[in-house]
């Protein structure tokens, strides 16, 4: 038994979709979350500028005494996480590497579209770990930059979400894709519009669920599983906005948020 927290970090408020499924998946784990909502967004920074946050963010976690670091941040997991794992000595995880696995085990065509943030397509880090476990897969990357406020605005089932989402997945469609990965921790939030344009034969792959699978199975594997069967205790972080953080993380994770401090990340 090992009742240290997990840390959990992301530029801002998205990576709670990933949060809320290692809340489903691993029911009886302490974790803590930091989103470094100062400096968001990473996706317009340098790669040197993005470590380093990376970094400084992970110390944070660190110096709570968590077990494992999550990078709940498609920008970061592209960027950083070779650097991080490098730098602790406990177990560090991205969303990239299980999203990309997922696409590539349950296409049946080979057809795979690729959604995210400017900076996450530009990067090309899913399609190129999804050409890694499958080498004939035609995988095709869309930037969607007006899903992430959509998302913030609420506008989640909204006409203005449906339109915008026709205009981004139409190329998608046209490539006849079986499989469309949801790369941006902000996307899991409208599966149901998103589900809606590309139809029912297309499998979203959401990479917070397959994260959350990956987390089990490496605490298992360290055995550093938390079978103590006590209510968890669930602690946030953020470096700016905490009352925008609470508000919008509520919806994010479907309950509230109670024990939440600002910190000075840059003093770290």
């Amino acid at each position: 038994m090992d009742n240290r927290p997990i840390g959990i970090f992301d530029s801002g408020i998205g990576g709670l979709t990933v949060m809320r499924e290692i809340m489903e998946q691993l029911p009886y784990e302490n974790l803590i979350y930091f989103g470094d909502t100062a400096r968001i967004p990473y996706g317009s920074r340098s790669e040197q500028t993005i470590k380093k946050y990376s970094y400084q963010c992970a110390s944070f976690l660190k110096s709570k005494n968590v077990k494992a670091i999550v990078i709940a941040c498609n920008t970061a997991s592209s960027i950083a996480l070779d650097h991080l794992k490098n730098q602790f000595d406990i177990p560090v995880i991205g969303v990239i590497e299980p999203g990309a696995r997922s696409a590539a085990s349950v296409t049946k065509n080979g057809h795979i579209g690729v959604i995210g943030t400017t900076a996450t397509i530009n990067s090309s880090a899913y399609q190129e770990r999804i050409m890694e476990f499958k080498h004939d897969a035609e995988v095709i990357g869309i930037p969607c930059p007006l899903f992430v406020p959509i998302v913030e605005e609420g506008w989640e089932y909204s006409n203005v979400a449906e339109l915008t989402a026709e205009k981004y997945l139409a190329e998608l469609i046209e490539h006849d894709i079986d499989a469309l990965v949801l790369g941006c921790t902000h996307y899991p939030i409208l599966r149901y519009t998103i589900k809606k344009v590309v139809g029912p034969y297309v499998k979203l792959v959401n990479p917070a669920f397959e994260t959350a699978k990956d987390l089990k199975k490496i605490l298992g594997e360290f055995s550093i599983l938390n079978e103590n069967f006590e209510l968890p205790k669930y602690e946030y972080f953020v470096s700016d906005a905490p009352e925008r953080f609470r508000r919008l993380g509520g919806n994010f994770l479907k309950k509230e948020i109670d024990i939440l401090s600002e910190i000075a990340i840059d003093n770290l």
